[in-house]
């Protein structure tokens, strides 16, 4: 299966997590890709067959300035035929921020849901508060994700 990474990243730790799963994800046998500078043309030439993306929050619970602008495109063009794959999502943040916390995340659940893509599993919300090792915490709900892209 083709599966896209995408990745917003402020300060390394959401870019670490997408390379993390990029590795584990090739190993179970599937064709990955992640760049986190992929533009919506390169992406759509890939011909995604599913999609994770890893992201963290910013201020009021935003997306990093450097996914902003591939969201918003692909928001604008909705591709017809990402709808019905498979997706899902990993969100960093930080709980003290309370309503915020992963707000990046859910940003980009809203924005599967306008897209028709079905998140296989429940977002995983990694809090910057209580881990020092996101990729290895993200392991476990990873192993789950490609179950089901196996399924």
């Amino acid at each position: 299966m083709k599966v896209v990474i995408l990745s917003g990243s402020v300060y390394g730790s959401a870019e670490e997590v997408a390379r993390h799963a990029e590795s584990i994800i090739r190993a179970a046998g599937h064709e990955v890709r992640h760049n986190p500078r992929v533009t919506l043309a390169e992406l759509q030439a890939f011909a995604p067959e599913a999609f994770l993306v890893v992201t963290s929050t910013t201020g009021l619970g935003e997306l990093p300035d450097n996914f902003q602008a591939l969201y918003s495109q692909i928001r604008d063009l909705l591709p017809a035929a990402w709808r019905g794959l498979p997706g899902g999502v990993i969100g960093l943040g930080d709980a003290s921020y309370g309503d915020t916390f992963c707000g990046g995340g859910e940003q980009v659940r809203e924005l599967f849901v306008e897209l028709g893509i079905r998140e296989v599993q429940p977002m995983l919300r990694l809090d910057a508060s209580e881990t020092v090792t996101p990729e290895s915490d993200a392991e476990p709900w990873l192993a789950e994700f490609i179950l089901h892209l196996n399924a």
